[in-house]
């Protein structure tokens, strides 16, 4: 037999110096992992002989088996589901080919924190690396149903690895762990038993204890969803979300019902506790399972949960689907949308009551910083739910630390006050910086911190809340005019109303190819100046994100933005006064243009000419000092 020695891919060498320097805080759920990927195996296959009955005709009964040598000191793991063939063995064992690898890798914890980096590796569907925290070599002996080769795969984990032929191989994978000195535990059948109930109890095909018709079953095998929630444990319903979701957090949480009328299904669904690995893929692609009449279908159905729910991981078994449906039938199958309309409502009311918990709150803060920014998707996505999961919104605000709802925010909306006010941005500590927010401060009205990309998108789909418009504090008018609050603070003397008047027509003939208008600002108390967007342009930090995702040219003209002046700032108010001098167009000409690129310092653009900008900086600076 001549055998191929291959690398692994870089991602894989480094996930598996992780492995082996004790990444798990128990080493026993290796065989959870192993269990688990050979139950998947055995899923698939079910799946695969509805259409080609003859892949399983052969051993129609699925089964995983464990097997020891003590002699040898081996543990295998066999399963006759899909089996592999050379290409399966590569990509699978060999690279990390799921979209997202770099953002894996990325997020694996430089700083060694084991717990989020198991979490990790478990979603990212690689756990057969754990068997190398027992095996100081592991060999995969595999067919894949429907052809007659069999192939060998061998390596120490230390960064190679061989595959060759194997002849007279039955379907299926054997997976086989040469255990290391000091893991014989993993030998005997009943530690073996023990840790099958502890974390396999509720997989839905049999487990056994040795080869032959007399082996011991070491599960129940049934499925858990379809059991009565009063016979089910917690501990069991946390196994089975770490199974079907390749997980290694607890779930937040777990929603088990049974819908019964037009269309039966039963739905065992799970909230994570910590962020999926591949929450923010490009696909949008949920990872529940589905089932029809416990047969495992797909865990790609294409509509049975929306995009913004993504983040469930369970399952879904369906009483009235046909067996023989195909995934591209499912795509349009309307028995299948009302299913996806169920699940919907039930998520919705049921993270309706937990944001209502006012004793959790915390939990469900924890729960919006997770996972907010997909929920948020559905305000543009699902206009049918659109009211509820605005009650499900909660958001940073100047108010203080505390997330704030939407409800929250008009019960402490000031006299006056017309409109739910915004602001956009990268960040909040960024934002809480901005001079927009000076003259809202001044009146004590509160604005909401929008820093996710999608907030650009669902607030214009949206439009308003109760009959309040959202208005974002960088465009239009400020409108605090007509707020009342802030009014027991003595108002700072302001320019003299006719110098103003020529200071703003000297900077509007100034920068006139520059911005769009000159006016005097309500908004700025301790700023000089500003930039804000027409009530009718692009907002500038959507400007700003369409470019950086290249939806807009980064060579294309920026749109005119106003500059807003403070009239009682005593640089302005010095300005206005030199603006009625002889010469003033040429001598504060200098002065108009810095006044602009401060503006556009703080709203962190870049400068069209930094050049420019330090030599002007520069003459100021010396005439400053002449003085």
């Amino acid at each position: 037999m001549t055998e191929e020695r291959l690398s692994f891919q870089a991602e894989v060498s480094r996930l598996l110096d992780i492995v082996a320097h004790s990444l798990y805080s128990e080493k026993e759920v290796f065989l959870r992992e192993l269990v688990s990927n050979a139950s998947d195996a055995c899923d698939r296959l079910r799946y695969a002989a509805l259409t080609q009955p003859e892949l399983s005709s052969d051993d129609p009964n699925l089964k995983v088996r464990l097997l020891v040598d003590k002699e040898a000191r081996t543990l295998t793991v066999a399963d006759n589901g899909i089996g592999m063939n050379r290409e399966d063995l590569v990509e699978n064992l060999g690279t990390i080919a799921r979209s997202g690898t770099a953002a894996f890798m990325r997020n694996l914890s430089a700083s060694g924190d084991a717990k989020k980096d198991v979490n990790l590796i478990g979603q990212f569907g690689v756990g057969f690396y754990s068997a190398f925290m027992v095996a100081e070599k592991v060999e995969v002996l595999t067919r894949k149903a429907g052809e007659a080769q069999g192939w060998r795969w061998l390596s120490d984990g230390k960064g190679e690895f061989t595959i060759g032929e194997a002849e007279n191989l039955p379907r299926g994978t054997r997976i086989v762990l040469h255990l290391r000195e000091g893991d014989d535990e993993y030998l005997e059948e009943h530690r073996l038993a023990t840790i099958v109930r502890k974390y396999s109890d509720h997989i839905a095909i049999p487990i056994l204890f040795g080869e032959g018709d007399d082996a011991k079953a070491l599960n129940s095998a049934s499925a858990l969803w379809m059991r009565s929630k009063n016979e089910i444990k917690p501990d069991q319903y946390k196994e089975f979300y770490h199974h079907v979701g390749h997980a290694f957090d607890d779930p937040w949480l777990i929603l088990h019902w049974r819908a019964e009328g037009a269309i039966e299904y039963t739905n065992l669904l799970f909230v994570p506790s910590t962020k999926p690995f591949d929450l923010f893929d490009p696909k949008r692609a949920h990872r529940v399972k589905l089932y029809v009449k416990r047969v495992f279908i797909t865990d790609a159905a294409e509509g049975l949960i929306p995009p913004y729910l993504r983040f469930l991981r369970g399952v879904v078994d369906s009483e009235d689907l046909p067996l023989n449906i195909s995934r591209e039938m499912l795509q349009h199958n309307p028995m299948l949308a009302k299913i996806r309309a169920g699940i919907t409502r039930r998520v919705l009311s049921e993270l309706g009551k937990k944001a209502k918990d006012t004793e959790k709150a915390e939990e469900y803060a924890a729960f919006w910083e997770n996972f907010g920014a997909v929920l948020k998707e559905g305000l543009y996505d699902d206009y049918e739910h659109r009211e509820e999961l605005l009650k499900l919104m909660r958001f940073r605000s100047t108010a203080g630390d505390e997330l704030v709802s939407l409800e929250e925010y008009l019960g402490r909306m000031k006299e006056g006050q017309e409109a739910i006010f915004t602001i956009s941005g990268d960040d909040i500590e960024t934002l809480k910086r901005s001079p927009q927010l000076e003259g809202f401060r001044a009146k004590g009205v509160e604005v909401l911190f929008l820093t996710d990309p999608v907030d650009e998108f669902w607030v214009p789909a949206v439009g308003e809340f109760q009959g309040k418009p959202f208005k974002s504090v960088t465009r239009g008018g400020a409108d605090l005019g007509k707020i009342v609050g802030g009014e027991d603070k003595p108002a700072e003397e302001k320019a003299n109303e006719g110098e103003l008047s020529d200071l703003l027509a000297l900077l509007k003939l100034t920068l006139k190819d520059a911005v769009k208008d000159v006016r005097p600002s309500e908004r700025l108390t301790d700023s000089a100046v500003c930039l804000v967007a027409d009530e009718n342009d692009m907002d500038m930090h959507l400007e700003r994100l369409l470019k950086q995702h290249k939806q807009l040219g980064m060579d294309a003209p920026a749109a005119k933005r106003i500059l807003e002046v403070n009239p009682a700032h005593p640089l302005i108010k010095r300005l206005a006064e030199r603006a009625k001098a002889d010469g003033a167009a040429t001598s504060l000409d200098d002065a108009a243009w810095l006044l602009l690129d401060q503006a556009r310092i703080v709203e962190g653009e870049a400068l069209p000419d930094p050049a420019a900008f330090a030599r002007r900086l520069a003459s100021a600076m010396e005439k400053g000092l002449a003085v």
